[in-house]
């Protein structure tokens, strides 16, 4: 199985870490499909705007809600997820090289989101990189039944593992 994971420590630095490695993939031809996340500061200082880039050039979806100044809780914006989801699921039906997906959240972790398509990637024999965070960590070791390795959060350990384990290898060094 080629699945993989990568957390890093900063708040958004897997989601810059994910975005560096797409573009950089793509310049180099790699058949990438899947999501990166764009965070945005707002100029009211509340939380950032979250939205995702479908690759390989897909749409710009915001995936954040506006609960107003005194909200908790997730701002995620399930409607726009599941339709990133959609996206992505027909993208990797025409073929790709690799699948990224932003993050493995509490959506994958309670069997929505993108769990579905991850699998289904993992059981065509494409390999799979996963943004992860510690609260998530445990439902996605139990999804991927300990066959996920870890990798660091650095765009050049993650072009190492692709490519290892693309068909493309040869053509990326």
């Amino acid at each position: 199985m080629k699945l993989a994971y990568t957390m890093a420590p900063g708040r958004g630095d897997t989601d810059l870490v994910l975005e560096r490695l797409a573009a950089n993939l793509a310049a180099r031809g790699l058949r990438c499909c899947g999501t990166v996340q764009i965070n945005s500061e707002r100029a009211d200082a509340g939380p950032c705007d979250m939205d995702v880039r479908v690759l390989p050039e897909g749409p710009v979806l915001r995936i954040s809600q506006d609960l107003g100044p005194q909200a908790r809780g997730c701002r995620l914006d399930p409607a726009a997820l599941e339709t990133a989801v959609g996206l992505v699921k027909v993208s990797l039906s025409s073929g790709a090289d690799l699948l990224i997906v932003n993050k493995f959240g509490k959506h994958e972790a309670e069997g929505r989101g993108f769990r579905d398509v991850i699998a289904e990637a993992v059981a065509m024999e494409i390999p799979v990189l996963v943004g992860l965070n510690a609260l998530n960590r445990p439902a996605f070791e139990s999804f991927a039944e300990g066959l996920a390795i870890q990798l660091a959060p650095t765009t050049e350990a993650l072009m190492a593992w692709v490519n290892e384990v693309t068909a493309l290898a040869d053509e990326l060094v």
